[in-house]
């Protein structure tokens, strides 16, 4: 089965940003209130984010939500 496109750009984007801020998987999990395992599904696009996760997440990061759906 494929994975869907923005999975996959959002995915790459949340990684991109989280080690550019040199955060583990784990760190960003705990500043977005969510589960560790949660953003390695996310980043490897084996999750369907919800919009409420996608705007912790971006908080998290200190980004905006564009920012992760952008190429």
């Amino acid at each position: 089965m494929s994975k869907e496109p923005i999975l996959l750009l959002f995915g790459h984007n949340v990684q991109k940003y989280r080690k550019t801020q040199e955060l583990s998987q784990e760190k960003l999990a705990e500043l977005a209130g969510v589960h560790r395992t949660y953003i390695g599904m996310i980043e490897r696009a084996e999750k369907n984010i919800t919009l409420c996760n996608m705007e912790k997440i971006a908080m998290a990061l200190k980004v905006q939500i564009q920012d992760l759906l952008q190429q």
